[in-house]
C-alpha cells in the first residue's frame, strides 16, 4: 500500500491535520495566529541549520522552531507590543532563512520545497516522522486537554486554582514546534500557519464545546488535506497550496453559514 506515492500522501496530509487542527484551536482561542506565523517562518532556518550540520531536516527545522516560539513566549510576557514583536520576527526569520539556505557552500536546494511543500514526494520514512509527530501533539493536547483549556480562557482561575499558565504555554510551544517540523514537507514553511488558523476558524461555528471544535477542526483538516490533494491532481495545481486553497472556501462556507447555526 505504501509503495502508491498517493498514498503516503493522503496519509501525510491525515497526520498533519490530526496534529495542527487541535493545536489551532488553542492558536485561535489564545489569538496567536502571528506567533504561528513567526514559528514556521523559522523553519526555513532550520533548513539551512540542517544541511549545513548534516542533521536530518526535522531535525533542524524543530530545533529552530522550537527556540523561535520560546523567544516569541518569553518577549510577550514583558508586554512588548505583540502585533509588532511578532510580525517583525515572523517576516525577520523567514528573510534569514532565504539567505542562510542561499549561503550554503555547494548546496542546491529546492527553497519551493520547503516554502509551499512537497506532498507527492512524502518518503516512508518522512511518513513515519510525521505521524510520530502527529501522535506525540495529539498525545500531549489530551494529558493537558483540561488545564490547557483553563489556563487559555481563564489564566487567573487557573493559577486561583493551583495551576500554572506559563507550564501550559510552554507545552504549548513544544507541540507547535513539533507540528512545525513535521508539516513543513506537506505544506511548507508559507503555509503551516494556515493549517493551524483556517481548520479551527473553520470549525467555531458548529461546536458548542471546545471539545467538539477540535473534533470538527480535524475533520475540516482532513477534509482539506484530501480535497486538495485530489484537486492538485485533477486540475495540476501546486498541491500544499491547492489543501489551503480548500481551506479557505471552507472556511468562507462556514462564514456564511454561521448565522443560520447562531439562530438554531
Amino acid at each position: 500500500m505504501l509503495d502508491d506515492f498517493a498514498m503516503r500522501a493522503a496519509l501525510a496530509g491525515l497526520g498533519v491535520a490530526l496534529a495542527a487542527a487541535p493545536l489551532g484551536c488553542f492558536v485561535v482561542w489564545r489569538r496567536m495566529a502571528y506567533f504561528g506565523d513567526a514559528t514556521s517562518h523559522a523553519a526555513l532556518l532550520g533548513v539551512a541549520l540542517a544541511l549545513a550540520t548534516d542533521l536530518p531536516i526535522y531535525a533542524g527545522v524543530l530545533i529552530v522552531a522550537l527556540v523561535m516560539a520560546l523567544i516569541v513566549s518569553a518577549l510577550s510576557e514583558r508586554h512588548v507590543s505583540a502585533d509588532a514583536l511578532l510580525g517583525v520576527l515572523a517576516h525577520a526569520a523567514l528573510a534569514l532563512g532565504l539567505v542562510a539556505v542561499s549561503l550554503l557552500p555547494g548546496q542546491r536546494v529546492d527553497l519551493s520545497a520547503y516554502l509551499f511543500g512537497e506532498i507527492l514526494a512524502v518518503t516512508r520514512v518522512d511518513l513515519g516522522v510525521i505521524w510520530l509527530g502527529a501522535i506525540a501533539v495529539a498525545v500531549l493536547l489530551i494529558w493537558r486537554w483540561q488545564a490547557l483549556l483553563t489556563a487559555t480562557l481563564n489564566p487567573d482561575l487557573a493559577t486561583a486554582s493551583g495551576g500554572k499558565p506559563r507550564r501550559e504555554q510552554l507545552i504549548l510551544t513544544l507541540a507547535l514546534a513539533i507540528t512545525v517540523a513535521v508539516a513543513i514537507k506537506v505544506v511548507g514553511a508559507l503555509l503551516i500557519a494556515a493549517m493551524l488558523v483556517i481548520p479551527a476558524a473553520t470549525a467555531r461555528p458548529f461546536a458548542r464545546t471546545p471539545e467538539m471544535m477540535a473534533l470538527w477542526a480535524i475533520v475540516l483538516g482532513a477534509i482539506a488535506a484530501l480535497g486538495g490533494l485530489a484537486g492538485s491532481f485533477a486540475f495540476d495545481t501546486p498541491t500544499g497550496p491547492s489543501i489551503v486553497t480548500l481551506a479557505a472556501a471552507l472556511f468562507a462556507l462556514s462564514a456564511a453559514l454561521a448565522p443560520i447555526f447562531r439562530r438554531g
